[in-house]
């Protein structure tokens, strides 16, 4: 049973690294279709050339690094896959809008208040 876990880890650790190097290959696709060089891109990005050069071979991985490296290529928009926007269910925008104040009310005098005429 322990061989059959351990093919299961090293299949899922085998496709983590392929991940890695789909990343990598990424960036350094962009980058040569900028017409940057590494060292260009990594000062750009406030890392080192030789981060850079990891993170394109897929053998070096960090999420702030990636979003340094995609916001100097001007590609941060592809993270907006992770963002999830809350969406309302109609019977709830449904109380939502009936609870809403539909005019305004008098202001009320205090009847212990006397007046000063």
């Amino acid at each position: 049973m322990s061989s059959m876990t351990d093919k299961n880890d090293n299949m899922k650790v085998a496709g983590d690294l392929a991940f890695l190097e789909m990343i990598g290959y990424f960036i350094k696709h962009k980058r040569l279709e900028q017409n940057k060089s590494q060292a260009e891109l990594a000062k750009e990005a406030g890392i080192s050339r030789s981060t850079l050069n990891e993170f394109e071979k897929g053998s070096r991985s960090n999420t702030l690094t990636l979003i340094q490296i995609l916001r100097a290529l001007d590609k941060l928009s592809i993270l907006n896959v992770f963002k999830e926007e809350q969406h309302i269910s109609p019977l709830k925008l449904a109380e939502m809008e009936i609870s809403k104040r539909k005019r305004a009310s008098k202001s009320k005098i205090s009847k212990t208040k006397k007046s000063d005429w």
